[in-house]
């Protein structure tokens, strides 16, 4: 009996890992399959610009500047590179009493697949990752403790500390054609740190092109599009 069980439950086993390899060969066919159509594979390039980063830097105390070249290919793939500039002057903080802040560029390089049934509409949905990674060095001030005779304050920190971070982002987003070459698109993304250096002294506020630091980090675009 015990034996009739253990090879029942074994069976079982090994059919739900062959259903489960099938399933994701399955997926992986349909992400890799191109469409059978007249449409040309190459479609031509795309320039975006992120409208969401700017809006926090020019309200709040860290945000972007950030641009994209993406590859259309069959108006299924979207290889694509993005690059950015990202600040933060964060005056003082409300826990630590520090103020920080940086200035420095960022990159990320992905995929974007779209996942609509029918891949050429004037509006896609569509699912991808990005590769990301930043070099920036950061200013991390205190504005001193008083002096009780002298009623003064002395600043110490550090000035240029250097710090470095690569991070993995699962992407999903939406565009539509507004007329001609010219889209909107909004996407979301999940940010995952994978690793990163900080500075001897402290751990940065920021980090550009990231967000707030942490392990992970939600965080959302706006884009203008154009098709080149």
């Amino acid at each position: 009996m015990i034996r009739t069980r253990t090879y029942t439950c074994i069976s079982r086993l090994v059919a739900s890992l062959l259903l489960l390899i099938a399933a994701q060969s399955l997926s992986a066919q349909k992400i890799f399959r191109m469409e059978k159509d007249s449409i040309p594979f190459f479609r031509g390039f795309a320039v975006s610009f992120d409208l969401i980063g700017p809006a926090k830097l020019a309200l709040g105390d860290y945000g972007e500047y950030e641009g994209a070249l993406r590859i259309n290919l069959h108006d299924q793939w979207f290889p694509i590179f993005e690059m950015g500039l990202g600040r933060a002057n964060h005056p003082k903080d409300e826990v630590t009493e520090l103020a920080y802040k940086t200035s420095a560029p960022y990159f990320r390089i992905g995929m974007d697949w779209n996942i609509m049934k029918k891949k050429h509409e004037p509006y896609r949905i569509y699912a991808g990752w990005r590769y990301a990674f930043t070099s920036y060095k950061c200013d991390i001030i205190h504005e001193g403790l008083e002096d009780p005779v002298w009623k003064t304050k002395t600043p110490f920190g550090v000035e240029g500390m250097s710090c470095y971070q690569h991070w993995l982002e699962g992407v999903f987003g939406i565009d539509a054609t507004i007329f001609g070459p010219f889209h909107l698109g909004w996407n979301l993304r999940y940010k995952r740190r994978l690793f990163h250096k900080e500075g001897d002294i402290g751990t940065s506020w920021y980090v550009p092109g990231f967000g707030l630091n942490d392990s992970d980090n939600i965080t959302g675009n706006f884009n203008v599009i154009i098709d080149i």
